[in-house]
């Protein structure tokens, strides 16, 4: 199926193709962006790609409608949310799946680990999201708040390393960032509280 990261995206505004081109054009000059589905104006499917072919990711945007993919995804992540921590995240997140109207998908491909692709696909990533705002969500690591800090633990077990979170903390956000594979970091973090000595955004 591939590996995949999403925007969540409350409008269902289409960010144009030229804009997106510009500021690859501006940030990543080496980089480049075919349309594979639709218009311009009105793009569903676009492919990011190096010079010599070799593709980065396939970019799909899809409209949330009764009936559409786009809103099988959102049941889908109601379902698999469910059970996963901090619960006040989860909650957090069934009402905000309600207001999206659009989904930006990104599948990754090989070019990504070569030449600098992770650092293209993520101007690209930031260039819709600027645009379309949201939230993101990432296969096997969760979904961010709208600033972009993280808010759901779907990490594995064995997960390590500095990461920028979020905790609901009386109707705000509370962003910080912490120590993955500390125990008592992730403990604090599943109960929806802020670790104790983490350095706060």
């Amino acid at each position: 199926m591939g590996y995949y990261i999403r925007i969540l995206s409350p409008t269902d505004n289409c960010v144009p193709y030229a804009e997106l081109q510009a500021s690859l054009v501006s940030d990543t000059p080496s980089a480049t962006l075919t349309i594979e589905a639709g218009s311009e104006a009105n793009w569903e499917q676009i492919i990011l790609s190096h010079p010599n072919g070799s593709e980065m990711a396939v970019v799909e945007r899809n409209s949330v409608n009764a009936g559409s993919l786009g809103a099988e995804e959102l049941q889908e992540f109601r379902e698999e949310i469910a059970d996963c921590a901090p619960a006040s995240a989860v909650a957090w997140l069934i009402d905000y799946f309600s207001r999206v109207r659009t989904i930006y998908a990104f599948q990754l491909l090989s070019g990504t680990e070569a030449e600098g692709g992770w650092d293209i696909l993520e101007a690209l990533r930031d260039a819709i999201w600027q645009r379309s705002k949201g939230i993101f969500q990432a296969d096997g690591e969760g979904f961010s708040n709208e600033e972009g800090y993280h808010i759901l633990w779907q990490f594995s077990d064995s997960v390590s390393g500095s990461w920028w979170m979020g905790v609901l903390q009386d109707g705000s956000w509370v962003n910080f960032e912490t120590e993955l594979g500390d125990p008592q970091h992730r403990q604090a973090f599943l109960r929806g509280e802020v670790p104790q000595g983490v350095k706060r955004a």
